[in-house]
């Protein structure tokens, strides 16, 4: 697997609590939509137990010019270097890897099932696959506990007028905590909530990524729903 060399081009806050961090694109690397890298600090300013490296996924899509990943910004050693470091700051890339990829077979449509960061991987794919004009149908389900915590998500809902096959289903679980008044789903996912937008539950694909509760919560409820766990798809978001 190849390693490469990348500095910092800019960050900026994509949520609360929640920053995104681009860096350049070296020559020669190439991504499929939903897969990761692992980002490791050259002569860190500071470390911790937690050590050096991160894994993230890129929440950009293959077609955009840089690479991008978005984090929950914890305090870490790793995370203030990035958040504090000035944009020039190198960093060492190994990737990618992962296959949280969209399936070939555009007839069964593809239902995303996201929570919080859980979004990176989805928010590439939906864009690459609008940018690519593929047939396959695309459901994105994104829970968070109010607008003001959901990375991407004015991005989200203005895709869907770019893209005929993307349908976005954004969903609050504490709206009432918000500065904002919010007219969209209310709740966590659950069965009756996709049965509304999900018409043909037994042939689609299936996809989740987030915290590991939320994400074994997302399985247990598509496996009582009678969704063959081949169908499903998942990946753990842990340490971020």
């Amino acid at each position: 697997m190849a390693n490469f060399g990348v500095k910092l081009e800019s960050r900026e806050k994509v949520a609360e609590g929640t920053m995104a961090f681009h860096f350049e694109k070296p020559p020669g690397f190439q991504h499929k939509a939903g897969q990761f890298v692992r980002l490791t600090l050259i002569n860190p300013s500071e470390t911790d137990a937690e050590g050096t490296g991160r894994t993230f996924t890129l929440a950009s899509a293959p077609y955009e010019r840089d690479l991008m990943i978005a984090t929950r910004m914890r305090d870490t050693a790793f995370k203030r270097v990035l958040r504090s470091g000035a944009v020039g700051l190198e960093v060492e890339l190994r990737g990618p890897f992962g296959a949280l990829t969209l399936h070939d077979d555009s007839s069964r449509p593809a239902v995303f099932l996201a929570g919080g960061i859980g979004i990176t991987p989805f928010r590439s794919i939906a864009l690459d696959a609008a940018s690519a004009r593929l047939p396959h149908r695309l459901l994105l389900f994104y829970a968070n506990r109010r607008p003001e915590d959901a990375a991407f998500l004015k991005e989200l809902q203005e895709l869907e007028s770019k893209s005929s096959n993307y349908r976005f289903i954004p969903t609050m679980t504490r709206p009432e905590d918000s500065k904002h008044a919010w007219h969209g789903e209310t709740g966590h996912i659950s069965k009756e909530m996709l049965a509304r937008f999900v018409s043909d539950m037994g042939s689609a694909i299936y996809y989740t990524a987030g915290p590991p509760a939320m994400v074994d919560a997302m399985k247990n409820l598509l496996m009582e729903a009678g969704v063959d766990s081949d169908n499903i798809r998942a990946e753990k978001f842990s340490g971020y």
